[in-house]
């Protein structure tokens, strides 16, 4: 498995930005003055860069990416873990945000058990049944997942990603369901950008004030119960110690979206965490990828700050699931059409500014 992944990495290039001023001159051209559409004109012209051409939004497709975390134990969330998988037959059955939202935009959705506790889930068209291992190790005492689990579940994502672009899909989005997961995902901050748990640390699903500074002090365990890890600087050490399944199988996503020329949405909280684990792996994947929301979990505004992103949008989600990456494949949409619809200044017969 080492070596699958290493062939992956190797295959991971920062995009060719020879075509640049073309497709800038071309947005210049369009009926407006001159970047008035914004941070519009800055996505289209990442697609084109990322495409190598007009920009062609479709297929979309959203993967919603479940696993279980043995930190739960600590009493870090206010859901039983039970939920994951409640969330999961929900999602099956049409009936949760992402459903809603993946529906309106016209994306494909899939969800996939990476991690989930419990035996397989009965077979359904929009299910991907590959389960690494039953939830991860509790992280608080030690690593969460093997080295082994880790690229296991990497390569899994990057399986999706190929799944994807070879039934055609352009633009990838990326969603989670975990109960616990932010707690993982806190850490992963923590250890690659050296921040504070403190300032990190939020509620998550909706766990109490009153609970935060006992959730931090788990995060404070699990920074050094997995030490060595982090000393190494390996990033999939790093991963591996204080990820989760669904996360490591986010991050494959991103590092396959990557390798295969594809545009990735991430999501909020736990995908941005899940794209800073594949930024460490692979720094080039950072040109196909696309911040969509900054999360209201508190230490996510932080957290891509120390990465120098910007979001796309603030509409103070916290759900995950990919309800923040489904809503920027809206603007990925608008973005594509306003480079491929737009009349120029020739063809209108309008008059450009002297």
């Amino acid at each position: 498995m080492e070596t699958r992944l290493e062939e992956v990495l190797a295959s991971i290039s920062p995009v060719d930005r020879t075509p640049e001023a073309e497709g800038q001159a071309h947005l210049d051209n369009l009926t407006k003055p001159i970047g008035s559409l914004g941070r519009l004109e800055e996505l289209a012209l990442q697609l084109f860069l990322v495409q190598g051409g007009a920009p062609q939004p479709d297929p979309m497709r959203i993967y919603t990416i479940a696993g279980d975390h043995g930190v739960n134990e600590e009493g870090v969330s206010p859901y039983p873990q039970e939920v994951t998988r409640q969330m999961v037959l929900n999602f099956l059955n049409g009936g949760a945000g992402i459903n809603v939202l993946a529906q309106t935009v016209g994306a494909q959705l899939f969800v996939v058990d990476a991690g989930c506790c419990g035996g397989p889930f009965d077979e359904h068209p929009a299910l991907i049944r590959a389960k690494v291992a039953p939830g991860t190790a509790n992280l608080a005492n030690g690593p969460a997942m093997t080295r082994e689990q880790c690229i296991e579940a990497l390569l899994l994502g990057v399986s999706l990603a190929d799944r994807a672009h070879a039934d055609g899909v352009r633009v990838l989005a990326t969603g989670d369901m975990g109960i616990s997961n932010t707690t993982p995902s806190t850490a992963l901050y923590s250890a690659f950008l050296g921040l504070d748990p403190a300032a990190l640390t939020g509620p998550g699903a909706g766990l109490p004030a009153a609970s935060l500074p006992a959730k931090t002090a788990v995060i404070r365990r699990g920074l050094e119960a997995n030490k060595p890890a982090i000393d190494s600087g390996d990033p999939v050490s790093i991963l591996a110690a204080l990820g989760g399944l669904e996360i490591a199988a986010l991050a494959g996503l991103i590092l396959g979206g990557a390798k295969n020329r594809q545009l990735v949405c991430v999501d909020g909280f736990i995908s941005t965490a899940a794209y800073l684990s594949a930024w460490k792996i692979a720094p080039a994947v950072k040109d196909y990828c696309v911040i969509s929301h900054g999360s209201a979990e508190p230490g996510h505004a932080q957290a891509v700050k120390a990465m120098g992103l910007n979001p796309y949008l603030h509409l103070g989600f916290r759900l995950g699931e990919g309800t923040g990456s489904a809503c920027a494949l809206f603007l990925v949409r608008a973005a594509a059409n306003i480079y491929n619809n737009m009349a120029t200044f020739a063809s209108a017969g309008v008059s450009e500014s002297s």
